[in-house]
């Protein structure tokens, strides 16, 4: 993230039992320009806010409805005790950032901006982790479309390889997609260039 995020217009969920920590943090998002819901249940599925804080000191499994994965949007974690499990249950639930109970007011603004640079970097990886594992899958049609240039025009494999390779630098394609289009036809075998 390049550069700090203006939080006016967010939606925040705040899942904590109403205190004097809570209405420190309330009167601290709404400065900062974000709408505010507080509540002591499980957060639905269907209604995510832009921003989620969370009670890791009394919070529980199935709080949040994305436990194992990344989280839909980001996480903080408000947190009063040491204890190793209540950290650990937070970064199960994707807390980028930590609050430490009492809040003080200085500490929000900077952990909610490390959350969502924390979030985004999450979703950059997970996305990325995604591309690659769909060419991975995808890596027997480009072998496939290997031997089928090999067989037909009677190359080596390097040689087949590269000329796969050359035809999908100058179509812009992924040599995944060129290799499919030899395989099914759709594109004619590709010179030697």
């Amino acid at each position: 993230m390049r550069e700090t995020p203006s939080f006016a217009g967010w939606r925040a969920t705040i899942l904590h039992r109403q205190d004097g920590n809570t209405e420190r943090l309330n009167r601290q998002l709404r400065l900062l320009g974000m709408d505010t819901k507080q509540q002591w249940s499980t957060l639905s599925a269907a209604e995510i806010p832009d921003l989620v804080i969370v009670d890791a000191d009394q919070g529980w499994d199935n709080l949040l409805p994305w436990r194992g994965t990344t989280p839909n949007c980001p996480v903080v974690a408000l947190l009063g005790s040491e204890a190793p499990g209540r950290i650990a249950w937070a970064l199960e639930q994707g807390a980028g950032a930590i609050i430490a109970k009492p809040i003080a007011a200085s500490a929000v603004y900077p952990a909610l901006v490390v959350a969502v640079s924390i979030h985004q970097e999450r979703k950059a990886l997970a996305e990325r982790l995604q591309y690659l594992e769909e060419r991975v899958r995808l890596r027997p049609l480009v072998y496939a479309a290997v031997e089928k240039l090999m067989t037909v025009r009677g190359i080596d494999e390097e040689r087949a390889y590269a000329i796969l390779r050359d035809c999908a630098m100058r179509r812009r394609l992924p040599m995944e997609q060129i290799a499919a289009f030899v395989l099914g036809g759709a594109e004619p075998l590709p010179e030697a260039g």
